[in-house]
């Protein structure tokens, strides 16, 4: 469920909880985390366990009513599924940090001009270190590329310029002339060219989109990408290659 940051299984037999060093302690800083997610317009990635993920915006935390309030395109072909699953998982990134948690009671409420998806607080919230592990953030010419079809244009092949790249995921950078693409979706194949020798394959889901800009005047948007399901073979050229880059960028004092 966690992909990379993912800790071990819960004990079912009620032994040792290993997930409680990712658990938010108290009920004020789980909402202080949730309110931060509302005010920062931070995008949210509704997940069902068949595979279907919905972006959607945090709008409301009712403490009150002990509610959350998500913006939602009622015609979204993603929401029978979310609707009917039992359950659904929430991923928000704030900054470095990847926060995770269930939703129970998910119900689609419709106004006359807009749509809410509502749920009831999560009981306990998760809070992981984004990325763990070494992340490269290539030079601007020569590096790494990703390639794939344009989820909303497969007649449109993409070949997108990787800002940075760890074991967990990349970041894309997406021309301000090229069809926008939706947090939420998932890339069933993406090859990475990582240089001339080392490349790989992989599905990737797309988490986030932010403005944050890749040089001064650029027009675009920076895609935040997790991999999915990433196999060994191809973990290995990544992880050889980040070493490589890694042990080159500290002999010539670049790190």
């Amino acid at each position: 469920m966690f992909q990379d940051t993912r800790p071990a299984e819960l004990d079912a037999s009620g032994g040792h909880d290993p997930w409680g060093p990712f658990r938010v302690a108290s009920p004020a800083e789980g909402l202080a985390l949730l309110r931060a997610v509302r005010d920062g317009q931070v995008p949210v990635v509704l997940s069902a366990p068949c595979g279907t993920a919905l972006g959607v915006s945090l709008w409301a935390v009712d403490e009150t009513q002990q509610r959350l309030n998500f913006s939602v395109d009622a015609l979204a072909p993603q929401l029978p599924a979310l609707l009917s699953a039992d359950e659904t998982v929430a991923v928000a990134y704030l900054e470095s940090v990847k926060l995770q948690f269930d939703l129970h009671g998910l119900t689609l409420v419709r106004g006359a001009k807009s749509s809410a998806l509502q749920s009831g607080l999560p009981r306990d919230i998760y809070r992981f270190q984004r990325r763990n592990a070494y992340r490269v953030r290539p030079r601007a010419t020569h590096g790494p590329v990703a390639s794939f079809r344009h989820p909303g244009w497969p007649e449109m092949a993409l070949r997108l310029r990787v800002l940075d790249i760890s074991i967990g995921g990349c970041a894309l950078w997406l021309p301000g002339d090229v069809p926008p693409l939706q947090a939420g979706t998932l890339v069933s194949g993406m090859h990475i060219e990582l240089d001339i020798d080392s490349s790989f394959d992989s599905a990737v889901r797309l988490q986030h989109v932010s403005a944050v800009g890749a040089a001064p005047g650029e027009q675009g948007v920076r895609i935040g990408c997790e991999w999915q399901q990433l196999g060994a073979p191809a973990e290995r050229v990544l992880q050889r290659w980040i070493d490589r880059t890694q042990r080159r960028r500290h002999l010539l004092g670049l790190d």
